[in-house]
């Protein structure tokens, strides 16, 4: 009898978040298919037989031992059908899907927005208003005197509200960044790790279009060398990037450009303790953006697209976590210590924090604030705020905004 075929790696496979339908809720962050599947807890174990190494028989006789009763083949069957048909499973229909997706993100014209209507309104005018409530009132002091850019989150927008403002109205005071162009280094979720994803497409959203510096993807593309993927897919379904086109959007208005980075993660780095730039293909990268940095000096602005630590059982840790209680009470400490490093411009000491338990605290910013302190070695920060929020009852997720000065 023939093997079973694979689940795919990287799927979202959650606790259901509907009462009527209990167990898990599988869903595909690459948007490949837009449907979400509810498998019952009890087939968690079916689905663990998904590893290429199973047959049918296999799973029916687990699934019989699972529940004290016959399972037929053609439940079995079933429920391999609806993955497959939906492509959740390695397959020829995945391959079909993954193609179709990637060659639509190619040949469109734009990055079209994906959050609308659930992150954010869909609407422009009440996009604009949903944006103004962040930046009023607008930060008395504005930026600090030599600014080179900021960080912010990529939560929840309502979820990082607090963060969002402290990051953004300093920029409502200062129209003249819009002539400079905004570096947007975002974090790179699904991409592959050790890389760094351009486009050369134009945002749009509900607030109007966000044209890209091409000439500067030009040059990154001729000069960052085999870490640079060109018009990555993940552009077209990635949220870190997305969220602060809006904010500058609403801060700066559509006259701003952009040079949009996705940042995966350095799993490498992490796995070795070794700093990032001794693998050569990172190194030439860094040389590039500080390169593209000291030509372009005053003529850009950074932003930095990026979270902290996910804590709790989401993330697979065996307990569930509560926002500044318990143990992260211990994570907000750890995560000020990685902070002060990078206000610090300390790369070398941020990166040895981190590698120390292969970041056991999951900051999926990483990789974002050590571009950017390797681009700009002479850089520190001043933090704004730090926040720490429940994206569900189980599992929070901390964030930060700070702004990057030179060093003075």
């Amino acid at each position: 009898m023939p093997t079973l075929p694979r689940l795919r790696a990287g799927l979202d496979i959650i606790p259901s978040p509907d009462g009527d339908r209990p167990g898990f809720a599988v869903r595909d962050p690459y948007r490949y298919t837009d449907t979400v599947l509810f498998i019952p807890a009890v087939w968690a174990a079916a689905l663990a037989c998904l590893d290429g190494g199973h047959t049918e028989l296999d799973v029916q006789e687990v699934m019989t031992r699972q529940l004290g009763r016959l399972v037929f083949s053609s439940d079995v069957r079933a429920m391999v059908d609806t993955l497959q048909a939906h492509g959740f499973l390695e397959t020829e229909e995945y391959a079909q899907r993954r193609e179709q997706k990637h060659a639509g993100f190619r040949a469109a014209a734009s990055r079209e927005a994906v959050h609308p209507g659930t992150a954010y309104p869909a609407t422009e005018a009440e996009a604009r208003r949903f944006f103004a409530g962040f930046l009023e009132p607008a930060s008395p002091e504005g930026l600090a005197p030599g600014a080179l850019g900021i960080a912010a989150p990529h939560v929840s927008i309502e979820g990082g509200r607090a963060c969002y403002s402290a990051a953004y109205s300093p920029l409502a005071r200062h129209p003249e960044l819009a002539g400079r162009t905004i570096v947007v280094l975002g974090t790179s979720h699904y991409g592959q790790p050790e890389t760094f994803g351009l486009t050369r497409k134009p945002f749009v959203t509900p607030l109007g279009r966000l044209a890209v510096d091409t000439r500067l993807v030009d040059w990154l593309e001729a000069h960052g060398g085999s870490a640079v993927t060109t018009e990555d897919y993940c552009h077209a379904i990635e949220h870190s990037i997305e969220f602060q086109c809006l904010f500058l959007q609403q801060s700066l208005g559509n006259e701003a450009r952009i040079l949009p980075v996705l940042c995966g993660s350095f799993t490498q780095a992490l796995r070795s303790g070794r700093f990032p730039e001794s693998q050569s293909e990172l190194a030439r990268f860094f040389e590039a953006l500080q390169e593209m940095a000291e030509r372009e000096g005053n003529n850009l602005f950074w932003v930095l697209g990026i979270d902290l630590a996910h804590v709790g059982r989401r993330y697979g840790d065996p307990f569930a976590a509560v926002a500044g209680q318990g143990r992260l009470l211990k994570v907000a400490d750890e995560d000020r210590r990685r902070i002060a490093l990078v206000c610090d411009g300390d790369a070398a000491g941020f990166f040895e924090l981190v590698a120390a338990d292969e970041d056991e605290l999951n900051w999926c910013g990483f990789s974002a604030l050590y571009a950017f302190l390797k681009a700009l070695p002479g850089a520190r920060g001043r933090l704004l705020r730090y926040e720490q929020w429940n994206i569900d009852p189980q599992s929070v997720v901390t964030f930060a905004s700070l702004q990057l000065s030179a060093e003075t």
